[in-house]
């Protein structure tokens, strides 16, 4: 499974775990890194030293290749963007914001910098700032999200910048990530099957609530902030998609989600706590390590790619 992320990141196989806030830190990411994959430390709204922290135990724990995806609108973006400069990663990925001021210090660090996209025109802007690779993310993603289907955005982006595209919404098995090759993309990023990987610090609820979802378990809050999110249905998305028909203001709909994926993620709280979750959920069925989710990942791929010519 050589490809031009393969090449890029210096990685075995073009499998990237997804940044999740609250899920992705040191020992999640350092094993999907081990297993030949490029793990993720989620920085989202957690201050810098603590970022400054899971690097330097990521590196005790692996010495392949790992990331930080920094969450532009943090409070402490400016700060992480520095801290992952002196701390030498190899890869930043980006979300909710524009990275181009940074760009300029992480490519003197000799970071490889890959924005998640969710629109044509902003990975035509990425590649103009100097971008190495994009992730086009479609709504199928968990989380916060675009309003376009991974099925029609990767071929646009694929066919409108030179860099390469990763995939990522919706993918949780080989045929996914073979459909994404046929697409265009030259890697994959997954989340939502990461969660469930032993190796994953959430609490067991967590997991738990993923493994029994089904097709249709996910629901898409705030889309009339301008901000909508994709979770697993509970009481709270329930209560905030009334709310949000009742037409309730902004600051009424924050206060029911505010610390909510800490409760669901840390506590155990899959009632009212945000289960961010992609719609890939109703495909996770077990339980396995890091490694053994790969293997399982690449060897389906192969079986559906040999003969298409799509690996290098």
């Amino acid at each position: 499974m050589k490809t031009e992320i393969t090449k890029l990141l210096g990685i075995q196989y073009p499998i990237i775990q997804g940044g999740m806030a609250w899920v992705a830190e040191c020992h999640l990411a350092a094993a999907v890194s081990n297993a030949g994959g490029l793990g993720l430390i989620g920085a989202a709204n957690a201050p810098a030293e603590w970022v400054r922290e899971q690097i330097r135990e990521a590196k005790k724990l692996t010495d392949k290749p790992f990331g930080v995806n920094i969450m532009l609108m943090s409070p402490y973006a400016d700060e992480v963007a520095k801290i992952v400069a002196e701390e030498q990663v190899k890869v930043v990925t980006t979300g909710a914001g524009n990275p181009e001021k940074y760009m300029s210090m992480w490519k003197e660090a000799g970071i490889k910098v890959i924005p998640v996209v969710a629109s044509v025109a902003l990975a035509k802007r990425m590649e103009r700032c100097g971008a190495d690779a994009v992730v086009a993310e479609g709504c199928e993603a968990g989380g916060h999200i675009g309003e376009t289907t991974t099925m029609v955005l990767v071929p646009q982006v694929a066919e409108a910048v030179k860099i390469p595209v990763v995939a990522a919404g919706g993918i949780a098995d080989g045929r996914g990530i073979a459909a994404a090759f046929m697409l265009g993309a030259k890697g994959v990023q997954m989340g939502t099957h990461f969660v469930v990987a032993d190796e994953c610090i959430v609490h067991d609820n967590y997991k738990e609530r993923i493994l029994k979802a089904s097709d249709i378990d996910t629901r898409v809050t705030g889309r009339t902030t301008g901000h909508p999110v994709r979770a697993l249905r509970n009481e709270t998305t329930r209560k905030y998609l009334e709310l949000e028909k009742a037409g309730a203001s902004f600051e009424e709909l924050e206060k029911l989600t505010l610390g909510g994926l800490r409760k669901a993620v840390v506590d155990g709280d899959v009632k009212t706590g945000s289960v961010m979750a992609g719609q890939s959920a109703g495909m996770v069925r077990e339980r396995m390590s890091c490694r053994q989710l790969i293997e399982k990942l690449v060897r389906e791929t192969d079986g559906l790619m040999k003969g298409c010519g799509c690996y290098e």
